[in-house]
């Protein structure tokens, strides 16, 4: 007999399902990044996201409705968001599941309605949507269930045809964007959507997928990428406990309710997230009391996904490591000192003598900037907060020296998620709080948490390197508007120019660019822009692209992997070939890159 209709707990089993297919193949959609850089994430981004909400649908158990389950997988997905590819996918989630809210089972008709309804949603999340994508991938999907939706008998069928259709639309996509057909690969993030799909259909063939939260730890990583190395400095946690959970409301949450809430959490703690959506209240705080927490949540309904870490246990195995049957210190090299900016030594200041008026962060610029942005020394509740993306320590301190609030430790290698930046947000006691994002990829995921906060007014500077987010905070200007400031910070970037110096992890060809495995690369805003076997010879020919007559200052940033005394006669060169211009030094601290250098 034909199945014409599905019910929420198959639908559960068939999104868990596609997690795990999206997950298996995590490394081979990596792999499809254009680029041929160390820092492919596409895979990574979309499975970080989609086991966001994976983690959500297993905590409801085994008995829900359609509605408790679209929740799940559109608030899972929406804050554990990474990369433009997992916020994309989030927002497919997201429009999806509010088409399946309030009904007993879900037939091919209501099936395509849902599949059209993400597609809107994920359309108007991206400001300028590019064909040859996930979104195209999404889109095909969608048309071939709104043309099958009325005449299959079979909902078996109906899965077939749409995955069917939706791997052809993917291998078009390197028609539809040059760049694809050159590099020789499908886009990534429509290969990604297309296993959920897969997945998926799985499940409706009959397979037994089990999906359990041992796996979802497992996928999301428990090695190096996952660790948030700046913690492993601080020696002094303050509060012992991190505690989480989900509040499951029983009467009103208005926004006093929750600023009440709020201000009993801070009284007993910090790091505060506190996040209502709809009947939910999602909850993070760093205490010594986790019961308090608890006792207080409960006077507004029943608790679920309550997690508690001990976070002065956590750190000391950071610290130390089991020798037989005792922990002793881990040896210096064994520590990562890549802690918060501000807590070693400061950051290497230029040494050419150059003034730094023209927008670099040199000594007398920072300076300045330090003297006149009260927001250099967070104290109290005051206007404007900062919150900034950054990779290297060098680079953070520079960063925090501008007068950053929140650092998040994040790039190419690693996106925060929207959650990340919702944290940041909910420790910072400001009006307003910019956040610069700098790097392309985490922009949507700013702009994601930006939209999901109501207590303050969050404005993005879509800077998309960091180079652009030091010049935006140098032009902050403390007497400004919020308005005036968003103005000039946003007119600010468009002066930076960024070239990135690393290796090419494969052989392709890509912007007329013939490279090999191997190969130094530079790569600009818009392309590569020098290709080489010598990192000095690489880095020099893609500053010279860069220059041109409206050209004052280069800013050198060098890598965890790039000798100062390299950086410095890549300073001697540009300064000789180029005397009108300033040259200034940076020791950025940054993986993957061996220079980021920016010309103003």
């Amino acid at each position: 007999m034909a199945t014409r209709s599905l019910d929420a707990g198959l639908i559960a089993k068939m999104f868990l399902a596609g997690a795990a297919e999206l997950a298996a193949n995590k490394d081979r959609i990596n792999d499809l990044n254009v680029f041929p850089v160390p820092d492919g994430d596409t895979g990574t981004n979309m499975t970080l996201t989609i086991m966001a909400a994976a983690k959500e649908v297993l905590a409801l158990g085994d008995d829900f409705s359609m509605t408790a389950l679209g929740k799940a997988i559109s608030s899972g997905s929406l804050r554990g968001a990474r990369g433009n590819s997992g916020v994309i996918l989030s927002q497919l989630l997201r429009g999806f599941t509010k088409e399946l809210r309030d009904r007993e089972s879900v037939d091919m008709p209501l099936i395509a309605s849902a599949f059209n309804k993400g597609v809107e949603t994920a359309y108007k999340a991206v400001m300028k949507p590019k064909e040859g994508t996930i979104l195209t991938v999404a889109r095909g999907a969608a048309e071939k269930a709104s043309e099958l939706c009325d005449r299959e008998e079979d909902i078996e069928a109906f899965a077939n045809a749409i995955v069917e259709h939706a791997e052809y639309v993917l291998s078009q996509t390197p028609e539809l964007l040059p760049v694809l057909k050159q590099a020789g690969v499908v886009d990534s993030g429509g290969q990604g959507l297309v296993c959920v799909l897969k997945g998926a259909r799985r499940v409706l063939l009959g397979e037994e997928v089990k999906f359990t939260a041992e796996d979802i730890n497992a996928a999301s990583g428990t090695g190096a990428e996952g660790i948030n190395r700046e913690a492993v400095a601080n020696a002094d946690v303050k509060y012992g406990y991190c505690t989480e959970f989900i509040i499951l409301l029983n009467h009103v949450f208005n926004q006093k309710t929750e600023a009440d809430f709020k201000g009993y959490l801070e009284s007993i703690g910090d790091s505060i997230v506190c996040v209502a959506y709809d009947d939910i209240v999602k909850v993070h705080v760093h205490t010594n009391h986790p019961g308090l927490a608890f006792e207080r949540a409960l006077t507004y309904g029943a608790l679920t996904s309550m997690k508690v870490d001990n976070m002065r246990e956590e750190h000391q195995e950071r610290l130390f490591k089991l020798d037989g049957n005792k922990y002793v210190e881990r040896p210096e090299e064994e520590l990562d000192h890549s802690g918060p900016a501000g807590t070693a030594n400061g950051p290497v200041r230029p040494d050419n003598g150059k003034d730094g008026t023209k927008g670099g962060a040199t000594d007398e610029a920072i300076s300045g900037i330090m003297e006149s942005n009260p927001q250099a020394t967070p104290a109290g509740h005051r206007q404007f907060g900062f919150i900034a993306v950054s990779v290297g320590d060098g680079l953070s301190e520079i960063l925090k020296d501008l007068g950053t609030d929140e650092i998040i430790s994040g790039g190419q290698t690693m996106n925060p998620s929207t959650d990340d930046i919702l944290e940041a947000i909910g420790r910072i006691d400001a009006d307003t709080i910019f956040v610069l994002p700098n790097n392309k990829n985490i922009i949507l995921a700013a702009n994601q948490a930006a939209s999901l906060t109501e207590d303050k007014e969050i404005i993005v500077i879509p800077a998309k390197t960091i180079p652009q987010g030091i010049t935006a905070l140098i032009s902050f200007l403390p007497e400004s508007s919020a308005e005036e400031n968003k103005k000039n910070m946003l007119e600010a970037i468009t002066c930076v120019k960024t070239g990135e110096v690393t290796y090419s992890v494969r052989s392709t060809e890509i912007d007329g660019q013939v490279i090999k495995k191997g190969d130094i690369m530079g790569i600009g805003d818009k392309g590569i822009l020098a290709v080489g076997s010598d990192i000095m010879d690489t880095a020099f020919e893609m500053v010279y692209r860069m220059i041109d007559d409206d050209s004052s200052l280069v800013s050198i940033y060098y890598g965890e992997e790039t000798e100062e005394s390299d950086a410095k006669e890549l300073c001697r060169r540009i300064e000789s070939r180029y005397p009108d211009i300033d040259v200034e030094m940076h020791r950025g601290g940054e993986p993957v890159y061996y220079y980021i250098i920016s010309v103003e």
